[in-house]
């Protein structure tokens, strides 16, 4: 189960304006459950994308590039879990393309303003032909209050949906972000095998929609790392619907962008910290803190260093303050010109290193006490700088290897 979060009941994810959900069983694989999600929004919606940065990107992840890079409208998403459409040349963008096709007859709209979105096993042809078949029971299913669904039928080894909503006032008027997410393992900052789509009923620009999700995916998605491993169909997807009661929203420097804004990232925030919760195998989540760097890029570098260091990982699964290990991480992603003597790090309230060597205070059963713990804070100081950077990240576990041996069983 996910270290520490309890996905939200179904009435705690608020209906936004403009948007109705579907879902349906087209039995990609031998399940007994749900796994096609059909999103529709009202005409004027328009929608922005951050996506993998993964050479392999998958067939749908190019089909989304080109049709929000044209006008950013967009009238429904489609996605399906058990296959990735990953791998699969011009037969996997034929069958994105089929499957926009299906949804757009469906809903009286161009191709081009459906999204199309896969999860799952790679380098498998997708079964086209099941998603189509589905379309209509999905598409008879939509209504604005199923969000809980929406984020079930997108599973993949996740053990638990995974969905957050903010409600602000802005002019008045009530301004609602909802949003779901799958993910739990090849997850990586430059986007993971993850999916996340969000929605806001704000009046938004197309142009400051897509700065507006560059900016969070950075402060969100781009700081959760389960296992290193960039996969590729990640892909996190802002809708604006515009129907709220406001006039519209188009320049950065806008004051009420300011609280659609933090709406927005704290929906983003909590569904990658629900991602690595939730990572395959997980039994503790760890906050990485890396400060006083000169600049981000290199206090990043190093809490990845930390983040991914597969011996961390595992002293940390296994409640062992073997603290020789974070010291190595942190050797490894410092700059050429880092000067150890100036570094020092703690757990939780433990300091363990002080300017370079064992804090004299530090003892084994201090930091054995913080070690036991299921949420864990490692921070870092520099000495170098003012800049910080924060990710968060997961243990290795036994079943985190068993997980990942079996997935295509």
């Amino acid at each position: 189960m996910p270290v520490r979060y309890t996905p939200p009941r179904p009435d705690e994810l608020l209906p936004v304006k403009g948007v109705a959900l579907g879902t349906a069983p087209a039995k990609i694989k031998k399940w007994e459950r749900d796994d096609l999600l059909l999103a529709a929004f009202d005409a004027g919606a328009v929608a922005a994308g951050v996506f993998t940065q993964n050479r392999f990107a998958a067939a749908p992840v190019a089909v989304c590039r080109s049709h929000l890079a044209a006008s950013g409208e967009v009238r429904a998403l489609i996605v399906n879990a058990g296959n990735a459409n990953a791998g699969t040349g011009t037969a996997g963008i034929r069958a994105a393309e089929v499957t926009c096709a299906a949804v757009a007859s469906i809903l009286g709209c161009a191709p081009s303003q459906v999204l199309p979105f896969s999860t799952g096993v790679i380098m498998e042809p997708l079964p086209v032909d099941k998603i189509v078949d589905a379309l209509p029971l999905a598409h008879r299913a939509i209504a604005p209050d199923r969000w809980f669904a929406a984020a079930s039928a997108i599973m993949t080894t996740d053990t638990v949906p995974k969905g957050a909503s903010r409600r602000v006032t802005v002019d008045g008027a009530a301004i609602t972000a909802t949003g779901i997410a799958k993910g739990a393992g090849m997850i990586h900052p430059n986007m993971a095998t993850m999916l996340s789509f969000v929605a806001t009923d704000t009046p938004l620009s197309v142009a400051l929609l897509r700065e507006l999700t560059r900016e969070i995916a950075d402060v969100s998605f781009n700081c959760a790392t389960v296992d290193g491993d960039t996969s590729t169909n990640d892909s996190f997807v802002i809708v604006a619907t515009g129907k709220a009661p406001i006039a519209p929203i188009t320049r950065s420097d806008d004051p009420r962008l300011a609280p659609v804004r933090t709406a927005l990232t704290e929906v983003a925030v909590a569904l990658a910290q629900a991602i690595v919760r939730d990572g395959e195998g997980a039994t503790k989540f760890m906050t990485i803190r890396v400060e006083g760097g000169r600049d981000v890029a290199e206090c990043r570098r190093t809490a990845l260093a930390i983040a991914h260091s597969p011996l961390v990982k595992t002293a940390f699964f296994a409640s062992d303050p073997n603290l020789g290990r974070i010291v190595c991480a942190i050797g490894n992603g410092a700059a050429p010109d880092q000067d150890a003597g100036h570094v020092s790090f703690w757990l939780d309230d433990v300091q363990v290193v002080k300017n370079g060597a064992r804090a004299a205070s530090y003892t084994e059963s201090a930091g054995q006490r913080v070690m036991k713990n299921d949420e864990i804070t490692v921070r870092v100081a520099l000495g170098r700088g003012t800049a910080a950077a924060t990710v968060w990240t997961c243990d290795f576990s036994h079943d985190y290897v068993s997980i990942n041996a079996d997935y295509r069983s």
